[in-house]
């Protein structure tokens, strides 16, 4: 089957009020690698707000983190005329489960996940006008940085809020979490929640869980959450563990990194406790043409911080946008 016809119409976009699904946007299922149904939502700006879209961002989630919870910022970039592709990663959102126990945050190898984002961007092609920015936060921004290093040659630049490039461990060596895995994995235990620990998500509360400091913001996820349980991931298991650490070491290589020409913008959190900012600071100098902005005070979740903090990203992402798509005769079309 051709890539760019294997997918349908019709995949709800769930909302809740103060946080429903912007206006011009339709969701959609693909078929990812192995059959996997997955999801995907497209949206197109106003023609009050441009003549004509500047682009496409292409937006790709981190870990347990749905469609849904996207809103707001598909919105800002909306109201900068740019269409916007987001997607579920196979495992999370509304996008095909590995694992009976749709709580369990599971993966199996880092190929599958480029193969679908391979399979999201051939499905949508031409339906997304370019020039094409990825927009990746934590996992998502790996993936889309490896996509990237494999040779995808679509993109005119590329933003990664907080990439999962090295996973902070606590108080537990890398060397010790490594063997944990692969002895697990080996064991035939890679289904199993890490530690088994389930982190039920329902169980969360903002002074213990949060990743942001923006309480109101945090609420609202939380409403969503409740109002779609079927959206919710809980902790991550062996595999996912051992695909997440897999995923940041192939994308450190410092030849890979070389390789990515285009224009890349790491935005990283000053407050992580997910990710090694110190690592994410020496892959942007290593970069082709990389550039890194930490953000002090923020939390792992940029793009769902305070407005003053959320606001240094969305700088970031004008100064890509206006690099790869300069407004000249993109003007408003005055309303009737």
């Amino acid at each position: 089957m051709n890539r760019a016809a294997a997918f349908a119409a019709n995949a709800p976009l769930m909302g809740v009020p103060g946080a429903a699904a912007p206006p011009g946007g339709t969701g959609d299922w693909f078929r990812g690698a192995g059959g996997l149904r997955l999801r995907a939502a497209f949206w197109t700006p106003s023609t009050l707000v441009a003549a004509r879209p500047r682009g496409t961002v292409i937006l790709s989630p981190g870990r347990t983190e749905p469609i849904e919870k996207y809103f707001e910022v598909i919105g800002n970039f909306l109201a900068r005329g740019w269409c916007v592709l987001a997607h579920d990663w196979r495992g999370q959102g509304l996008s095909a489960r590995l694992l009976p126990d749709r709580l369990k945050g599971h993966a199996r190898a880092v190929e599958e996940f480029l193969d679908d984002y391979s399979r999201l961007l051939d499905a949508f092609e031409t339906r997304a006008p370019k020039p094409w920015i990825a927009v990746g936060h934590s996992m998502g921004g790996t993936l889309n940085l490896l996509s990237l290093e494999a040779g995808e040659s679509r993109f005119a630049g590329a933003i990664l809020s907080s990439p999962m490039l090295r996973i902070k461990t606590g108080k537990r060596s890398m060397w010790s979490v490594k063997l944990a895995v692969r002895w697990n994995v080996r064991h035939g235990k890679a289904g199993d929640f890490v530690l088994d620990d389930p982190d039920d998500p329902f169980d969360h509360t903002f002074e213990k869980d949060a990743l942001t400091s923006d309480e109101g913001r945090y609420e609202m996820w939380r409403q969503q959450l409740y109002a779609c349980p079927h959206l919710a991931v809980g902790g991550p298991t062996w595999g996912w563990l051992a695909f997440g650490i897999d995923a940041g070491e192939r994308s450190l290589k410092p030849k890979a990194l070389k390789s990515v020409t285009i224009p890349c913008t790491i935005v990283q959190s000053g407050e992580d406790d997910r990710v090694w900012k110190q690592t994410n600071r020496w892959a942007a100098k290593r970069l082709g043409r990389g550039r890194y902005v930490e953000v002090a005070g923020a939390r792992h979740e940029i793009i769902m911080e305070t407005d003053d903090l959320r606001a240094v990203f969305l700088h970031e992402f004008d100064a890509m946008a206006d690099y790869v798509s300069p407004v000249n005769d993109l003007a408003p079309v005055p309303a009737d």
